[in-house]
């Protein structure tokens, strides 16, 4: 990832730890698929708040899907590659 400002790894490690203290009562599974449907949610609502008319919105669809798509592919893949260069050290 390239330009991340100052707080992204802050706001990032807030969302991790709410995941995290959800596992108290939830499965690893469920907490995953309840963050994956809020960033989903999250994105749509971002997405809506950028245009001016449903048109525009249903319009503008295929690009930003396909834009949180790769965007996320790109994170996951770093993210995956550093737990295998790490894993050791982080599944201790």
């Amino acid at each position: 990832m390239s330009e991340v400002d100052d707080n992204f790894y802050k706001r990032a490690d807030a969302h991790i730890n709410l995941s995290n203290d959800q596992l108290s009562s939830a499965t690893r599974g469920k907490v995953s698929a309840s963050m994956m449907y809020s960033m989903a949610r999250f994105g749509a609502w971002i997405s809506a708040c950028e245009c001016k008319s449903q048109n525009e919105m249903k319009e503008a669809k295929a690009e930003t899907v396909k834009y949180f798509v790769t965007e996320f592919e790109k994170m996951l893949t770093e993210n995956f590659d550093d737990y295998i260069q790490n894993f050791d050290k982080y599944m201790k």
